[in-house]
């Protein structure tokens, strides 16, 4: 018998037992989906994460104060140290080749008022480089100015959530707000950007950092942080590197600061992702084991029932191969089935899945398909073998007198 032949047989089998087929087929199926949809959210979630690290901006620096020994997660910055200044930001601007942007800022806890309502946020002091730096850009009105630091102007920009809260449906631009009962002409309002990494981005101001500097440092000059836009991933190498030697030389040849690489943290990310995905797909795969169990199962029960079928076939000139074949291609057929069943209600649930949360893009990959079917097939081929071999050493004599 050739293979088509074979499988034109297993088909038929199958097509007799629908019920108990489909229930055999039911491990593999659930063991298949398992599998995509939970690789599918392990990769939604690598990319929604590298989302959020695009939309901190590109080929970021960030230089904080204190030296701590980090891989690619922020740093807590402890222990004595010199402050990071304005006039640190200025020398590195002058003094690196390869930076595109720079941004010092200065930040804290503020209340915002107008009028009788006030919202406690997170205001932030920086510097015109923050919106190429950060990616941060207004909706309407202007973006700070170096005029504004440089004549320590009172001005700011409003986040969306906080103008809906403070003006409701009035008009924000040019009116006056109090923070921290400094007064301050709103000049912009940011596009809606939603939540980065944990921060509601409409939910922040920007002041000028000579103004931040007077009210949270009392006018000293003194930074939380300097962020640095490098002008291709190429030049970061050679950025930071310059970046060392430029403040250690600041600071008396002492490396008392940190330098926090975009990349580097994202990489440490996607290790952890890669991990999870495959222990993800480890314990799905359990489910395939489990459905093929019940392969096995099945075809041994079906080697018994069929044991006369299996005499005759021998009696009219069928090899042990071909009864071998014949109960293999069975058994892979069932669960080839499964697969496809299982990969299509994986990708239904993907779908459903970026339906219900539109904001996590959980998808199924090409690869996590193809290795959820061949993995099947393979449980096939596998929990097929031993039921094949003991059908094909079926005594046909014996077998013709089975009742």
């Amino acid at each position: 018998m050739n293979a088509l032949e074979l499988l034109r047989v297993a088909l038929d089998s199958i097509a007799q037992n629908k019920v108990r087929s489909t229930l055999t087929m039911l491990g593999v199926i659930i063991g298949v989906m398992s599998v995509i949809q939970l690789i599918s959210l392990g990769e939604g979630a690598q990319t929604y994460v590298e989302k959020e690290f695009a939309g901190m901006g590109s080929n970021l620096l960030l230089i904080t104060p204190g030296k701590q020994e980090t891989s690619g997660m922020m740093p807590i910055v402890a222990g004595s140290f010199r402050k990071l200044t304005y006039a640190n930001a200025k020398e590195l601007q002058r003094k690196v080749v390869g930076i595109k942007a720079m941004a010092p800022l200065v930040m804290g806890a503020g209340t915002v008022r107008y009028g009788e309502r006030e919202r406690n946020t997170l205001v932030i002091a920086i510097t015109p480089g923050f919106e190429q730096v950060r990616d941060i850009h207004v909706q309407t009105g202007r973006f700070i100015s170096e005029e504004d630091i440089e004549r320590n102007n009172k001005v700011c920009i409003l986040g969306m959530k906080v103008r809906e809260e403070l003006f409701g449906g009035k008009t924000a631009l040019h009116q006056t707000v109090f923070i921290n009962r400094a007064k301050h002409l709103v000049i912009g309002i940011m596009e809606p950007k939603g939540v980065t990494l944990g921060v509601n981005v409409d939910d922040i101001v920007l002041i000028p950092l000579s103004s931040g500097q007077q009210l949270f440092h009392g006018g000293e000059d003194e930074l939380y942080e300097i962020g640095v836009s490098a002008r291709s991933t190429d030049d970061i190498d050679s950025v930071i590197k310059q970046i060392k030697s430029v403040l250690a030389a600041a600071h008396d040849y002492t490396e008392d600061f940190t330098i926090i690489d975009q990349t580097t943290m994202l990489a440490t990310f996607n290790k952890i992702f890669t991990a999870l995905k495959v222990m993800l797909a480890g314990i799905a795969s359990i489910s395939l084991l489990v459905g093929g169990i019940g392969i096995m199962n099945i075809m041994l029960v079906s080697v018994r029932e069929r044991t006369r079928e299996v005499g005759i076939r021998k009696a009219v000139g069928a090899t042990r191969r071909d009864i071998a074949l014949q109960f293999v291609i069975e058994s892979i057929t069932l669960s080839a089935l499964g697969g496809v069943v299982g990969i299509a209600l994986g990708f239904a649930g993907a779908y459903a899945l970026r339906l219900a949360y539109p904001a996590f893009p959980a998808a199924v990959s090409t690869w996590s398909a193809l290795m959820a079917f061949c993995f099947s097939v393979g449980v096939g081929v596998f929990f097929g073998a031993y039921p094949a071999y003991k059908a094909s050493g079926v005594d046909p004599v014996e077998a013709l007198r089975y009742e």
